[in-house]
């Protein structure tokens, strides 16, 4: 290739005598899309964070444009053109764009900010990426998209030669994903150069021009993505073949019972009309653009939130849950869409929240019987394969991909019959994919029915029995499994098909 604009090589970084990163070579070129791949707790954000300042490396080097530098502090970082956009948004909320794009670096006239000349400067960064953005609006306002963009005008702002995006569209919809791409391309032809971290494989293949893998700390290898291939990079990610990736065994459900009946579901505003049936055994897709309205389908029938019109029936009995806990005592669990802030208490540990839906068993008088709450969290632990030093650690500190088992453990425990899980498998590695869709298949074949709402067509597609489309609050189509294909879903989800 070109001009290599950064370098490193050897880096190590341990924290409390563990490596966290046990040697690791990375190299980018100039104005290319270099993508870095590996499952959660590999030890991606840990170099990254080396590279932007945040930790120092116990050893190893690194080169920009052939010089070699240290990087002690963020300052450090970008005055080296080096920016990070992280996964979670930085932004001062209450602030406009312009003030949170100049913040800490104020332009002042007389011994004042300057408001004028800083909206001016502003709308020249925006207007240079292309970004349909008002410099005066206020970022708590702006979607999540929009504050991105944000982020990516701001780190460019300071110089920024080299930026790197974590996670970048996990939160965004096809449309704004689409948006992201474009102003990638409009970085590279001004010659900038990009680390991009994601699990989708799709997005690697399409925008990168490189991968780089590493493995429990260790570099794996570097890849052209033109002369790779998917199975070839989950091979050096997780150290072998996954030979079937979607582990589902489907069966015969021509004779099963029904589990769950949705008749006539009507929310005013959200969604309307909406009639579907799942039964034992069966895993029912939910497919649809962002903003569809199917996660909210899925928390009216779990009781977390009102409908005006229809009936929902369990076991051929018509119900009406007023909130979750009477659905979860009649056999409905839902793991949410957003792990960090509906499914887990954060700053408890692993065995509280594997137990704290499902306490009432445990219960003996106004007791916890210890013994069989400990058997509980041994169980799923392992189960699971929920890679934590122990069920006592702060679930905080996990991987997205063990707090994502975690949230699915704690709803086994209430040992439900028909189980919601919303987006299952967003934000989590490939190795924690395959052990979650192993889940759901063996939890079919024990007759749970399963509902999963999913924006990644190809696991929709693998793991569903049936589907069924939302659009704009409303239930456009049904697919049988033999029907399935991604364009199937999409002229329904985008208005395609009548």
């Amino acid at each position: 290739m070109g001009h290599t604009v950064l370098e490193m090589t050897g880096i190590k970084k341990s924290f409390a005598g563990i490596y966290a990163l046990s040697g690791i070579d990375f190299s980018l070129e100039l104005g290319e899309v270099h993508a870095l791949l590996g499952e959660n707790g590999a030890g991606k954000s840990t170099l990254i964070k080396v590279l932007g300042g945040i930790y120092r490396p116990d050893e190893g080097r690194i080169r920009i444009d052939g010089k070699e530098v240290k990087i002690t502090s963020v300052p450090e970082a970008r005055a080296n053109g080096i920016g990070i956009i992280h996964q979670e948004i930085v932004l001062v909320p209450y602030l406009t764009v312009a003030q949170n794009l100049f913040l800490g670096r104020e332009i002042k006239r007389h011994g004042t900010v300057d408001m004028k000349e800083t909206v001016r400067r502003a709308e020249e960064m925006i207007a240079r990426l292309g970004v349909n953005i008002s410099a005066t609006a206020v970022v708590e306002d702006l979607t999540i998209a929009q504050q991105q963009m944000v982020e990516i005008v701001k780190a460019v702002s300071f110089n920024g030669r080299i930026i790197v995006m974590d996670e970048p569209t996990s939160s965004l919809s096809n449309e704004e994903v689409e948006q992201l791409f474009r102003i990638i391309a409009t970085l590279k032809e001004q010659q900038v150069s990009i680390i991009y971290i994601s699990h989708r494989m799709e997005e690697i293949f399409r925008i990168s021009d490189r991968v780089t893998v590493i493995r429990d700390g260790a570099y794996v290898g570097t890849k052209v993505t033109a002369e790779t291939s998917p199975n070839e990079l989950v091979a050096m990610m997780v150290g072998r073949d996954l030979q079937s990736f979607y582990a589902r065994d489907f069966a015969d459900l021509s004779h099963a019972e029904v589990a769950l009946e949705v008749k006539g579901l009507t929310s005013e505003g959200t969604f309307e009309d909406v009639s579907f049936q799942v039964h034992k055994g069966e895993i029912l897709g939910f497919a649809g653009l962002v903003g569809a309205g199917r996660s909210e389908i899925m928390e009216s029938i779990f009781g977390a939130r009102t409908w005006q019109r229809g009936e929902i029936l369990l076991n051929g009995k018509k119900v009406v849950f007023k909130n979750p806990m009477q659905a979860i005592k009649a056999g409905i669990a839902m793991v949410p869409e957003d792990r960090k802030k509906q499914g887990l208490v954060l700053v408890n540990s692993v065995s509280f929240n594997l137990t704290l839906a499902s306490l009432r068993f445990y219960m003996s008088g106004i007791a916890i019987s210890e013994k069989k709450r400990n058997e509980v969290i041994d169980h799923y632990f392992k189960e699971l394969n929920i890679k934590a030093a122990s069920p006592q650690i702060e679930v905080g500190s996990l991987s997205g991909g063990n707090q994502q088992k975690v949230v699915l453990g704690k709803w086994l425990a209430t040992k439900p019959d028909i189980l919601i899980l919303d987006e299952p498998t967003r934000g989590v590695d490939v190795n924690a994919k395959f052990e979650i869709y192993t889940a759901m298949n063996e939890l079919a074949k024990q007759g749970i029915a399963i509902i999963m709402v999913s924006s990644e067509l190809p696991e929709i597609i693998n793991m569903c029995d049936n589907v069924c489309v939302v659009r704009e609050g409303r239930l456009v189509g049904k697919l049988g499994k033999d029907e399935l294909s991604q364009e199937a879903v999409m002229r329904y989800a985008a208005g395609g098909v009548e």
